[in-house]
């Protein structure tokens, strides 16, 4: 009997247990068999490890041979199971010392020539071993991606020889050491949009306290080129941010890339997006978009033409920041704060008000009905971007630049850690009470507006944060009647 292990959270819930190889050779007919719930991509592995150890020059052990994956009721799905099998082998036929295994962790994927593959969860798994003081032991391609956990022992190896010499003292694998150069990015300034200076506030009063956005307004107004440039006048990531987005982008179809360190992600999927896609799950729950825009934007275009079930998934995250993924025998928990950024046209046919437009009152009612109640009462700036006048158009002169407008915001979301911790978009309904206080004037206003625009008590508290950060980016700690006029401007088609 042989053990190694290997940290299965990665593809799995966030919060699974480990997952344990044992390889057993017993007597009779040779045979190659393994147990513990395994995937089609996991029994696969009896082909490559076969290979990998023989053309590795070890040899491969001609009996029965069972491998068990435990705890038996998790499935298991990947090709990272390919090494601790095959060093689980190895260390019960005692070609390699079974001790050595201790205090390690091993995952990767094997070539049928014994070279290790990269794998994805790298981050997920990184972290659980440093969380258990082992040593993690994996592919030298996601050696760099791993060293992203400070603190964590890491040593990566390009094949099964390199991890078996080092295991035998023949030759150590050296800990991998890498700070991630954070390489200039180009992003689209906000110098480029002309005209807007409505919307080009907005979206300032967004960034400031994490806020939603919903943008309406006819075809090519710049609708998409303002949301292209608010990623550009966020606040900076923090590295706790970072390596949390990071970590989930890890578990995704295209994993994570070291480029996109420190950056905040910005995700825009089409309309034609299906529900799991966009909050996550399928067979082996996985994060969807909502969860991969993790401290980001995520950016719906042509909001109405998504799925009428596909925007309902969303009220429940964008309350809580988290997206629970239940299947008949899993259950799976990811964190989704996310700031939501959509654009519409304001009828089927894009012009409406103007002489061109020929939708019905009943055709627009249709239209508009796409997007329920809830969801828009869950959004706190709703603004119009009008057509942009010719004027505006010709002017040459550049308006202000976003690293102008991300020093604003950066100010005003300190001012909003240093009172709170958190921004203003994340506040509760106690805290609102404590930290969003309003003079006499902002007071006033608020009550008529609960009279003639019917405000729920979800956009009342709604309005009241985002005038708490229109207050913090004018650098004042109470809110007046001017920040809350400002507030109940963007929302007004609720």
């Amino acid at each position: 009997m042989a053990l190694a292990i290997v940290y299965s959270r990665a593809l799995a819930a966030m919060d699974a247990p480990e997952v344990t190889v044992e390889a057993h050779l017993g007597g009779g007919l040779p045979s190659f068999t393994v147990v513990g719930l395994p995937e089609a991509e996991v029994r696969e592995a009896r082909d490559r490890v076969r290979a990998a150890l023989q053309n590795a020059r070890f040899e491969f052990p001609a009996r029965r041979i069972t491998v068990n994956l435990a705890p038996a009721d998790l499935p298991k799905e990947s090709g990272r199971f390919d090494l601790p099998i095959a060093l689980g082998i190895l260390a019960a036929s005692g070609q390699i010392p079974g001790t050595r295994l201790d205090g390690c962790e091993f995952v990767g994927e094997l070539a049928l020539t014994g070279a290790l593959r990269p794998i994805r969860g790298a981050l997920p798994m990184t972290l659980s071993a440093r969380a258990s003081g082992r040593t993690i032991v994996l592919p030298a391609m996601n050696a760099a991606e791993a060293a992203l956990v400070r603190d964590a022992r890491i040593l990566g190896a390009g094949s099964l020889l390199e991890v078996c010499a080092h295991l035998t003292g023949d030759e150590a694998l050296h800990p991998h050491v890498c700070e991630a150069a954070l390489a200039p990015l180009a992003l689209p300034d906000m110098a480029e949009v002309k005209g807007q200076l409505h919307a080009r506030r907005a979206l300032e009063v967004a960034a400031a306290g994490a806020h939603s956005v919903l943008m309406i307004g006819p075809p090519g107004t710049g609708k998409s080129m303002l949301a292209a440039r608010l990623p550009g006048i966020l606040p900076a990531m923090t590295e706790a941010e970072a390596l949390e987005s990071a970590t989930v982008q890890s578990l995704g179809s295209s994993g994570f890339r070291l480029e996109a360190w420190r950056r905040r992600p910005f995700r825009a999927p089409h309309h034609t997006t299906s529900a799991v896609a966009l909050v996550g799950g399928g067979s082996h729950p996985r994060p969807g978009e909502i969860s991969l825009a993790l401290h980001g934007v995520l950016f719906l275009d042509e909001l109405p033409e998504f799925d009428r079930r596909v925007l309902e998934a969303l009220r429940e995250p964008l309350d809580s920041g988290r997206i629970t993924v239940s299947r008949a025998a899993r259950q799976v928990d990811f964190p989704a704060r996310f700031q939501l950024l959509a654009a519409m046209n304001p009828c089927p046919c894009g012009y409406f008000g103007q002489t061109r437009c020929r939708c019905t009152p009943d055709q627009v009612a249709r239209y508009r009905a796409r997007i329920s109640g809830p969801l828009l009462d869950r959004i706190d700036v709703q603004i119009d971007v009008p057509a942009v006048p010719v004027p505006e158009l010709q002017r040459k002169s550049a308006g202000e630049s976003s690293d102008a407008v991300r020093v604003r915001v950066e100010a005003a979301r300190n001012r909003m850690l240093i009172r709170q911790g958190k921004p203003n978009a994340m506040l509760e309904s106690s805290e609102i009470d404590r930290h969003c206080g309003v003079d006499a004037d902002g007071a006033g206003m608020l009550k008529r507006a609960i009279d003639d625009l019917g405000l729920s008590a979800r956009s009342y508290h709604r309005a009241l944060k985002v005038a708490r950060s229109i207050a913090d980016l004018s650098r004042s700690e109470p809110v007046k009647g001017v920040h809350v006029a400002e507030a109940l401007g963007y929302r007004r088609r609720t």
